[in-house]
């Protein structure tokens, strides 16, 4: 259940993941300031942040715990990068939007600030999968419906992002049209960045 940690390289894993994350943080939060939708993990997040007072970050690290809790009923792999992925990213998240301006009114400074979070998401998510120490949870969850239903995995995504759109806009999170923008560049730009960073893909996909 729980994949091997390399030893000999841990600290320096480590140190890398940790860029990846506060990359990962930051670009989060320019989707958020942006006000034009977010992806469907994060309408979700926002949503249930607004109606619990707590901050995004926070209830990123509250949801990714949950749903780390149901990978582990389903007996998905799991490693130290997926513990750290829920205990780290929100905190960065939280910091970015403390110092980062909400745009509104100016589509086209809004429209830069949504592709640049798109674009750094590609950038963080190949940094921290490329160090190889787990899938974060939500695609920890994502393998799992694929292992236990024999969807292909991008059905058993599709599925739970519908649901995740679905409840995240009946509870007021940000949907829009930057839910659309990223939902067509996030793969391109996750996999134009593999190529820069010479990453082999493989299964532990960005899940934000």
């Amino acid at each position: 259940m729980f994949k091997p940690t390399r030893w000999n390289t841990f600290f320096r894993d480590f140190l890398i993941i940790q860029i990846g994350f506060a990359l990962f943080g930051l670009s989060i939060a320019l989707l958020i300031r942006a006000n034009l939708g977010t992806s469907p993990w994060v309408m979700l997040e926002v949503a249930l942040a607004q109606l619990t007072g707590l901050t995004p970050g926070t209830m990123s690290v509250i949801v990714g715990l949950l749903v780390l809790s149901g990978s582990a009923i389903m007996r998905e792999q799991i490693g130290w990068g997926t513990l750290t992925n829920i205990l780290f990213i929100g905190p960065w998240e939280d910091l970015s939007l403390h110092f980062l301006p909400s745009l509104t009114e100016n589509f086209i400074a809004q429209l830069g600030m949504l592709l640049s979070g798109v674009l750094l998401m590609g950038i963080a998510s190949a940094i921290y999968i490329g160090v190889d120490a787990g899938a974060g949870p939500r695609d920890s969850l994502m393998l799992a419906v694929k292992r236990i239903s024999g969807w292909s995995l991008r059905r058993g995504r599709a599925t739970i992002e519908v649901f995740l759109v679905i409840g995240g806009w009946l509870l007021g999170g940000p949907a829009g049209v930057g839910t659309v923008i990223f939902a067509m560049l996030i793969g391109p730009a996750v996999q134009w960045a593999f190529k820069i960073f010479k990453v082999e893909p493989h299964k532990e996909l960005p899940e934000k």
